[in-house]
């Protein structure tokens, strides 16, 4: 008979396992989502922009708790897009009109986030930059 011990240490070890393969599948899904998705690449290359702008403008810790809220929602969104559009094509490959409207949703959601990380860019980066130019 197995000592008691050994079987906790067997099933710790087995849920690490099984948690380290869920970080190996939402990898994939990241690598998929920037080399599959233009959009996503742009709003990258903006989140680096608005990162190296948050250090040269020297923003406060709560306006960068803000900042990187918005950036990875953006990122979120656009991959809740991409899943949501994938999905979509799976089961609907031929046109079909709520399939149209399912996209069109999905991607609605994904401006929405994007308007909203800029207006918070120019809440927190507008002020700053005015400052620098007076």
């Amino acid at each position: 008979m197995v000592p008691t011990n050994l079987n906790k240490f067997r099933n710790i070890k087995k849920m690490l396992k099984s948690r380290i393969r869920s970080f190996k599948f939402a990898g994939i899904g990241i690598r998929e989502l920037f080399t599959s998705q233009p959009n996503a690449r742009i709003h990258l290359f903006v989140a680096l922009v608005v990162t190296v702008s948050g250090f040269l403008l020297k923003i406060s810790i709560l306006e960068w708790c803000i900042v990187i809220v918005t950036i990875f929602g953006v990122l979120a969104a656009e991959a809740f897009n991409s899943a949501i559009e994938n999905l979509t094509d799976l089961v609907s490959p031929d046109f079909h009109p709520l399939a149209g409207k399912t996209k069109d949703l999905a991607a609605a959601a994904v401006l929405f986030m994007a308007i909203g990380a800029v207006l918070v860019g120019f809440l927190i980066f507008g002020p700053k930059i005015w400052t620098l130019l007076n």
